[in-house]
């Protein structure tokens, strides 16, 4: 069986990132009614050591276009993270998906053994192409994703796992 970089990696980016718009969307519709601000809702988190939503969606966009750049052998799209409202967040999104969906099939497949190098804080890891994506890219992504979920679900935001789970 022969894996394909790109099925495992773009269909799954593009699904889950609008799945997240769609949560956020009905965070940005029920908060006014739970007495919570735009602000409020986009500067909660679960614990005080942890990201906020806005950051958590900001996260898990940079790992979504930061795999596929690094899969396809591509310069990873910058957005500063200057994001202040669900606007601004939705406008990130749609970046994200735009990029994703630039990178062809034939960008990424057969570059599985090709070794990606990460530069974390303290430390360099290199690992193949398909180990960073199942190992790391695709976790962290999810990590991220489901936290911003959570934080939703904290505040007393009205989703569930279809909604998690959306798709268009």
């Amino acid at each position: 069986m022969t894996i394909e970089l790109h099925a495992i990696s773009a269909p799954i980016f593009t699904a889950r990132l609008k799945s997240l718009v769609h949560v956020l969307k009905i965070g940005e519709a029920e908060g006014p009614a739970r007495g919570l601000t735009e602000e409020a809702v986009l500067g909660a988190r679960l614990a005080p050591d942890m990201f906020d939503l806005k950051r958590q969606v900001q996260i898990a966009t940079d790992h979504a276009k930061g795999a596929m750049a690094r899969l396809s052998g591509r310069d990873i799209p910058s957005f500063p993270d200057t994001e202040q409202t669900f606007a601004e967040l939705y406008a990130r999104i749609d970046k994200t998906l735009a990029f994703v969906a630039s990178v062809p099939a034939s960008a990424v497949n057969g570059r599985e053994e090709t070794i990606v190098t990460l530069k974390l804080r303290q430390e360099t890891m290199e690992l193949s192409a398909l180990d960073y994506l199942q190992g790391f890219a695709l976790p962290n992504f999810y990590f991220h994703m489901t936290t911003a979920y959570d934080i939703l679900r904290h505040l007393g935001v009205s989703v569930g796992k279809r909604d998690f789970l959306w798709r268009e």
